[in-house]
């Protein structure tokens, strides 16, 4: 079976200038971690053979967290995004059958990433964008941000929001909890909260061809889609939109199963959105290739379901 693996990250030794000094702060085992940068600043000899020992036929590339959204100054900003990208596509002119590229957009400065977006797209060969959360405190159901929204439904591409290493502030419900704050639970909720903001923020209302991709089961979204729709109706009419919260789930969301290896959310997922809407991602190096895959392989579906989770979602979606 073709697997597509669409959450899978990369990164360029000295792009981000504060990436150092945020990895040092990263409350996981150095031994961990050392792995972790180690394979992220590889695109060839560690990936392509984890990939081949695992079976993963392609990888759709993206720059790991931190990403430019650390960047105070726009032009910086500007100029690490061109960088990354540029990195991004040689890799994949070198392996065009096995990678595939997000861009990485300079949201701090909207037309400058507007127009980064349409070089990525349309010179580069990339297949959406990848980022991570907030833009140093402000989220993309901004007014600012709305021309680059614009360019994504123009040019029929996703943008896949991922979590943020670095938050746009503290919950003091996490302090003393370091475990809360990570993977484990803040990024979820933080990111999830952010898709909320797309929905409620009329973004889908205005551009209905737009998209969102959401990893992890879809930041468990899916899950809530039922207690979304009963409290709808309690809100004041100036804060409604179109359709019930469910609907946009439903045609403006690709959830993906980053990191979350379980038949039942698996199961919950496609029965929620719908399986031609759910797509296979590791999340390379933070989880493991060969147990995804075989969690993959594994899963309660008819081949034809299996075969669009694990790579014809993926090739109509973003256009492989």
């Amino acid at each position: 079976m073709r697997i597509v693996a669409v959450e899978e990250a990369f990164s360029v030794p000295g792009a981000i200038r504060q990436e150092e000094a945020i990895r040092q702060h990263m409350a996981v085992p150095d031994a961990i971690k050392q792995e972790w940068f180690r394979r992220l600043d590889d695109l060839t000899e560690l990936r392509l053979a984890d990939m081949d020992a695992n079976g993963v036929d392609v990888q759709v590339l993206s720059y790991s967290t931190p990403g430019v959204e650390v960047i105070e100054d726009p032009a910086e900003a500007v100029a690490a995004a061109r960088r990354i990208n540029d990195h991004l596509a040689k890799a994949i002119t070198a392996h065009p059958t096995r990678f595939a590229g997000f861009a990485t957009l300079p949201l701090q400065d909207p037309k400058a990433a507007v127009v980064e977006l349409r070089r990525a797209v349309t010179e580069l060969g990339f297949k959406g964008v990848l980022h991570n959360d907030h833009v140093r405190g402000h989220y993309l159901d901004e007014p600012q941000f709305r021309p680059v929204w614009a360019e994504l439904e123009r040019l029929g591409v996703t943008l896949y929001l991922h979590p943020a290493v670095v938050p746009a502030d503290n919950w003091h419900v996490f302090d003393g909890y370091p475990v809360l704050v990570g993977p484990s639970w803040g990024w979820t909720a933080t990111t999830g909260a952010h898709a909320l903001r797309l929905i409620y923020g009329g973004v889908f209302d205005e551009f209905p061809r737009a998209s969102v991709m959401l990893g992890h089961m879809g930041e468990l979204l899916p899950f809530q889609m039922a207690r979304l729709d009963s409290r709808y109706d309690q809100l004041p009419a100036e804060h409604r939109v179109q359709h019930l919260p469910s609907y946009y789930l439903r045609n403006n969301v690709y959830v993906t199963t980053s990191g979350v290896m379980s038949h039942a959310a698996l199961l919950g997922a496609v029965h929620a959105v719908g399986v031609d809407r759910v797509l296979f991602s590791i999340d390379y190096p933070f989880e493991s290739s060969a147990e995804a895959v075989g969690f993959l392989r594994s899963a309660p579906y008819a081949p034809v379901d299996l075969a669009s989770i694990a790579h014809g979602n993926a090739e109509r979606v973003l256009r492989l």
